[in-house]
C-alpha cells in the first residue's frame, strides 16, 4: 500500500471542501488511485496526466493531477519511498479547477 503525506496547501484546501466533497475524495482515493498505483496502471476515469507548465528541479518527479468528482480535481506526485517497495504520494491541491490558477504574478 502507498504511504502518503499532504503539503500545508493540500490540507487548507480540503478543509475547504463540503463534508460530503471531502468524502467523495477519501472514496475515490481508497476504491480507484490506491488500487491503481499498486496495479501501476491508472483507469481513465481518473483522468491521471501531468500538470502543464509547472517547472520542477531536474530529477523531482512529474506534478501530476487526477479527476475525483465532476469539478473535482486534485494534484499529486511520487516522493522518495518511505517503505522499501512502496510508492510514496505527496497530495498538493485539491478542489475544483481553481486549483490550477496560479494567483497573482
Amino acid at each position: 500500500m502507498p504511504t502518503f503525506e499532504t503539503t500545508a496547501r493540500f490540507a487548507r484546501d480540503f478543509k475547504r471542501l463540503t463534508p460530503a466533497e471531502q468524502e467523495r475524495f477519501k472514496d475515490t482515493i481508497r476504491n480507484k488511485f490506491v488500487p491503481d498505483v499498486a496495479s501501476g496502471r491508472f483507469r481513465p476515469g481518473l483522468r491521471v496526466k501531468p500538470v502543464q507548465g509547472v517547472r520542477l528541479p531536474d530529477g523531482e518527479h512529474p506534478v501530476m493531477e487526477m479527476t475525483w468528482a465532476p469539478d473535482g480535481r486534485a494534484t499529486w506526485q511520487f516522493g522518495d519511498g518511505q517503505r522499501t517497495g512502496e510508492p510514496h504520494v505527496i497530495w498538493r491541491r485539491v478542489g475544483g479547477h481553481e486549483i490550477f490558477d496560479p494567483g497573482p504574478a
